[in-house]
């Protein structure tokens, strides 16, 4: 099949490698020259694990290409997706469509015959019905189908998620998309991968539900963390117990300093505007958006307060920006708000991510760069693990203890045992468990 990815950002980039891998021929559009021209060129502008490499093998047999303008390639096209961005809007927190109903009106006045045009974008309820609209009123003439393909992929694990997914929803009730859309997702019969077809309304709220869900399970037990601290108990163990009950699983339950990234905060968010604005509001998710919030800040004061209530003129090195490993993802990574907390209480921060560097400069206040852990580290009064690297899961606490002024480190991913840390004499601050030195 011939097949349109509008947006080459992460959704779109990932969604058109992994489909060109099984055959069909993409064609990825997107309005930046920039971003275009680094891919024709080989490069690839966000780090997904295999990307890279999905991306080389299919332009050099011929399924994956990518273009500036959309005219052409929509023209011949059987499926057109929407991949671009639907970033939260400023001033009340709904889903900005801007890109959205731009894109789709492109596309309308570019489609040659039936052609059906996917939200691949995280959109809210009723989108569908305005693009359907849209395309009845300014496009009489042309045979469009809309159909609702919410995306569930996990960054850092992008890849496996497309390829062997637990469930590809789709919204459309239209017998043509139907089948188009199956002839789509042909290639993982094998894997027996469910396609699962609703109307569309239900499938744009499959994935804010979704989402939602996750969010709030993170939440959960992060505030499980607070208490645990409170009474001594060992948050990863009741992690552990209540996971074995298979009506909860054990997924989600690790607690941290907060959910970030490009999909929950901003999704949440959406889903609360959505549903005040049908007049059922949503207050636990209202209250896990608060929690969350609050957690960031929370984080930091837990670093300054194990360095003794202050951190004034005290060098801080912080292991990991991003806000999960295996991403150069910085958007709303707990990071910035801890970091940012730091230095208003008068740090030295220095920071230290395996990927995520160069998107950090753009959102970091005056920090300093290092190049691994143990330059950072070097005569820091607090070492503090932010992002769960593998690299940062065997760190040679003796060469550590060598180079730090103070030997405190602060897990707020809880990847150490207390015993492995305090018996090279550092003072041990965990998430929702006992500290000790």
């Amino acid at each position: 099949m011939r097949i349109v990815m509008i947006g080459s950002g992460y959704v779109g980039l990932v969604s058109g490698a992994c489909l060109a891998d099984f055959g069909h021929h993409i064609t990825c559009v997107d309005k930046s020259v920039e971003k275009i021209d680094a891919l024709e060129r080989g490069e690839v502008p966000i780090f997904e694990p295999g990307l890279d490499t999905i991306i080389a093998q299919n332009r050099a047999a011929g399924r994956l290409d990518f273009s500036k303008d959309l005219a052409a390639p929509v023209a011949s096209a059987d499926v057109v997706f929407i991949a671009v961005g639907t970033p939260s809007r400023r001033g009340d927190g709904h889903a900005d469509l801007t890109y959205v109903y731009a894109a789709a009106r492109e596309i309308a006045a570019a489609v040659e015959g039936f052609t059906v045009v996917v939200t691949k974008s995280t959109v809210p309820v009723g989108t569908g019905d305005e693009l359907e609209r849209i395309f009845r009123d300014e496009f009489p003439d042309k045979d469009i189908s809309v159909v609702s393909n919410p995306e569930f992929l996990r960054e850092g694990a992008a890849i496996t998620d497309f390829k062997r997914p637990d469930r590809i929803v789709l919204g459309t009730e239209e017998p043509r998309a139907i089948e188009v859309m199956r002839e789509v997702y042909r290639p993982l019969y094998l894997n027996e991968a469910p396609l699962y077809f609703c109307e569309r309304r239900t499938s744009e709220l499959i994935k804010y539900a979704a989402n939602a869900f996750l969010a709030m399970k993170i939440t959960f037990i992060n505030e499980i963390a607070d208490l645990c601290e409170q009474i001594g108990a060992d948050v990863q163990k009741v992690a552990k117990g209540i996971g074995m009950d298979k009506r909860i699983g054990d997924k989600f339950l690790h607690a941290g300093p907060g959910y970030g990234g490009s999909c929950f905060p901003k999704d949440t968010l959406a889903l609360v505007k959505t549903a005040q604005d049908y007049d059922s509001p949503m207050r636990l998710i209202e209250t896990t958006v608060a929690i969350n919030d609050n957690r960031k800040r929370a984080m930091g004061r837990k670093v300054i307060a194990a360095c003794d209530g202050t951190v004034r003129g005290k060098k801080i090195a912080i292991l990991g920006l991003t806000f999960k490993p295996n991403t150069d993802d910085m958007r709303d990574a707990p990071s910035i708000t801890i970091v940012q907390a730091l230095l208003d209480g008068g740090a030295d921060v220095h920071v230290y991510d395996p990927e995520g560097m160069d998107a950090a400069r753009e959102v970091l206040g005056p920090v300093v760069y290092g190049r691994d852990p143990y330059e950072i580290a070097d005569g820091a009064d607090a070492v503090v693990l932010i992002t769960e690297w593998d690299e940062f899961r065997a760190l040679d606490f003796k060469r550590l203890k060598t180079l730090v002024s103070q030997p405190v480190l602060v897990d707020l991913r809880n990847i150490y045992p207390i015993a492995e840390v305090t018996r090279h004499g550092f003072s041990y601050f965990a998430v929702g468990k006992k500290s000790g030195s």
